[in-house]
């Protein structure tokens, strides 16, 4: 199987090796030095400010998207939410869940914020940000540079979904100001799904510390409090953890964020100039390295997906709802090369050839 979507991706042998291991007990001395190691790799990595901490949730991105909604903000803060697609709607929906006062910016599929969008809040007394950094579902990037200049004009809490777009493009958390970081072990960190990752700004410890918040299990206070002798409240995914830690210093011999970024940017471009002459269309119009969006310009889009699934052993990302039949993606995540490139869009070209583009 050749892994071409946007989570889980394909995988080191490193990696892969831990899973095939007997999960340790992990309230020890030894379990708590990995996780601590895990805590300064994500802050490096994120170009965090020293007095940032690390929370590693048990559970998808979306729990922790949730998390930091119920413990980041409550019913007096006044959000602005970007929903340019599918996880821009989920942060609109956590917002109506946990009653938090938000104005949402819906954008058109495919379309980036764009500054003129942002100058109709000016000043209007808004306190916080959410925004999903890459909207995974349309391939699209958002300008976080203008986003905060815009929350700091304004001292708006900014708290960003960087799920799909953490190392696979240039972001600096303190350069920025961005006060919350949220990312997912099944992206580009390359390991099974299981582990999301919440980096939080001294500014978002003391919200999290003034913040009574309805739940045991999403409660940071004891996550931070834990954290600090490099252990977890609840029992965590172990083994996805000890994979997690395998592939940040395997990150850091091969050159840290910034070699990461370029290996990422340089698969992204070799697959779309491969793609040129093939009959699709990109979606976006502001793109991540993560992921190329595609639209079949005389096939469906999810029939391509199965077709590569069940005939040429690939799997490429489909889209959902209205997206269906009009888009699939496909990723630039994890342990992928130039050679994978060429052997999915032999595949798009031998499809091609036999009519089914």
């Amino acid at each position: 199987m050749l892994n071409f979507t946007v989570g889980p991706v394909m995988a080191s042998d490193e990696v892969r090796a831990i899973g095939a291991e007997q999960v340790p007990y992990f309230r020890t001395a030894e379990f708590s030095e990995t996780m601590k190691e895990n805590e300064r790799l994500m802050k490096e990595f994120a170009k965090a400010s020293d007095d940032a901490r690390v929370v590693f949730i048990t559970g998808s991105g979306t729990a922790s998207m949730e998390a930091v909604v119920m413990n980041c903000f409550t019913s007096v803060d006044k959000l602005l939410v970007v929903n340019g697609g599918s996880f821009g709607h989920r942060f609109v929906q956590l917002c109506q869940i946990h009653d938090i006062p938000y104005t949402e910016i819906k954008l058109e599929t495919g379309n980036p914020l764009t500054a003129e969008e942002l100058s109709a809040y000016e000043g209007q007394g808004y306190t916080g940000f959410l925004v999903n950094l890459h909207e995974t579902s349309t391939g699209v990037l958002y300008d976080i540079k203008m986003i905060s200049d815009f929350c700091h004009r304004n001292q708006m809490f900014l708290a960003v979904d960087s799920i799909s777009s953490f190392l696979a493009d240039p972001f600096d958390m303190q350069a920025l100001g961005v006060n919350v970081m949220i990312t997912g072990s099944q992206k580009a960190l390359a390991c099974p799904p299981g582990i999301s990752v919440i980096v939080l700004d001294a500014e978002a410890q003391k919200r999290v510390e003034a913040n009574q918040v309805k739940s045991m299990y999403f409660d940071l206070k004891d996550a931070l409090k834990n954290g600090e002798r490099g252990q977890t409240p609840f029992t965590p995914a172990v083994g996805t953890l000890l994979q997690i830690n395998a592939r940040l210093k395997e990150i850091e011999r091969n050159g840290g964020v910034e070699s990461e970024n370029r290996r990422m940017k340089m698969l992204a471009e070799d697959f779309r100039s491969k793609i040129k002459d093939l009959p699709f269309t990109i979606v976006s119009k502001s793109m991540s390295n993560a992921v190329t969006p595609l639209h079949p310009l005389h096939a469906s889009a999810y029939d391509i997906f199965l077709k590569l699934k069940d005939e040429y052993g690939i799997w490429v990302c489909p889209n959902g709802g209205d997206m269906a039949e009009k888009v699939f993606r496909v990723g630039h995540l994890g342990h992928l090369s130039p050679e994978d490139n060429t052997t999915l869009v032999n595949a798009l070209k031998d499809m091609q050839q036999k009519g089914l583009l």
